[in-house]
């Protein structure tokens, strides 16, 4: 069995450190918003590059409360993909603003800086890029239509944590960034947990409100605000795993060059990089005609696979009143044909090996 994720193989090889920092939390008894969530949200910032980094209850209400901090509200337009998981439009929708889903580049899958400035109204307040499966946006070609328009960036970098562009992490790029740490993804807790960043002291002072019921005193509330606070024993756990992430990124780097190199020269594509900036392939994605059989044929071997993402967000029936008679095509077609692969820091490789003689033997 080869699994998508392997999170028992990890959590062997850090077993000491993450089991005697969380029996230290639990004789300390500080269980919400206590030391470790505040050492590791220094550690965070640091690490990423920007001044303030704060730890919330999970990657969607990061989105979420970055979209409040900044204004965006009623009727607003928010300019996002179609092809990335619905938390990213369910955030916007959250303040009662309009996703507005534009096409993706065929081989990045990233939305691009000429698909955004067409769909750009005089209604649109932001743009929201996903630096999606690992792979930054063109930030630089982003802001530039943002900054042309007057817009505000919001980053959803859920999938991108330790991506770069030329020494700058997805995240603090923007206005403001979140990210998700969901166990599966290249920083997971054990548990859900998210996180914002920001350069703003004013954004980040009004997440700090927002995340803790709308409380900057206790008992004392000056807006509505939500319980969206990082658990300590996540805390733990996401302090032992951030020292490695250069080394787990690096883990994930070396399995897809060679995923890619061995497939090389079959009927099918692999992922692109595009060169802007340092892709850490949280998903490792090809394109095939063929991806039922490939996916039958690893299935038969026991070897997980799945299809991240079957219908795009412009086609799913929640956001019908938004989409009536929307296409697009570059999504539509990657949809159709898009197939990941088992994709882990720990994946050996013989299992990258044998992954590639299933598909081979197709």
């Amino acid at each position: 069995m080869i699994p998508m994720v392997d999170l028992k193989t990890q959590y062997a090889l850090l077993k000491d450190e993450i089991d005697a920092g969380l029996l230290a939390a639990l004789e300390n008894t500080a269980f919400v918003m206590g030391p470790n969530v505040q050492a590791f949200e220094k550690e965070a910032a640091d690490y990423l590059g920007v001044k303030h980094a704060i730890a919330v209850a999970n990657g969607t209400e990061a989105l979420h409360m970055a979209l409040i901090a900044v204004g965006i509200g009623d009727d607003d337009e928010v300019i996002t993909s179609a092809f990335t998981f619905i938390a990213t439009a369910e955030a916007i929708c959250y303040v009662r603003a309009k996703p507005v889903f534009v096409d993706i580049d065929p081989r990045t899958f990233n939305i691009t800086p000429e698909s955004i400035e067409a769909a750009i109204t005089p209604r649109t307040k932001a743009i929201m890029p996903v630096h999606l499966f690992g792979q930054p946006c063109d930030m630089a070609g982003i802001r530039a239509v943002a900054d042309r328009h007057g817009l505000k960036i919001i980053e959803d970098c859920a999938q991108s944590f330790g991506a770069s562009i030329d020494g700058k992490q997805t995240g603090s790029m923007g206005l403001v960034g979140g990210t998700s740490f969901f166990p599966s993804k290249n920083l997971g807790a054990y548990g859900d947990g998210g996180m914002l960043m920001t350069h703003s002291d004013d954004i980040a002072q009004q997440v700090k409100v927002l995340r803790n019921h709308g409380s900057e005193v206790r008992y004392y509330h000056d807006v509505i605000g939500f319980n969206s606070r990082l658990d300590e024993l996540q805390a733990v756990i996401l302090r032992v795993k951030l020292k490695r992430i250069e080394q787990f990124n690096a883990g994930r780097r070396h399995a897809a060059h060679l995923y890619s190199q061995l497939l090389a020269g079959l009927p099918l594509e692999t992922p692109y990089e595009d060169g802007i900036g340092i892709h850490v392939y949280h998903q490792y994605t090809l394109l095939s005609d063929q991806r039922d059989a490939i996916m039958a044929a690893l299935q038969q071997a026991n070897i997980a696979c799945a299809i991240y993402y079957p219908v795009p967000l412009h086609q799913q029936k929640v956001f019908a009143e938004y989409c009536a008679g929307l296409g697009l095509p570059a999504t539509e077609a990657v949809a159709a044909r898009c197939l990941s692969l088992p994709m882990y820091p720990e994946l050996t490789d013989e299992q990258v090996r044998e992954v590639v003689r299933v598909i081979r033997s197709t």
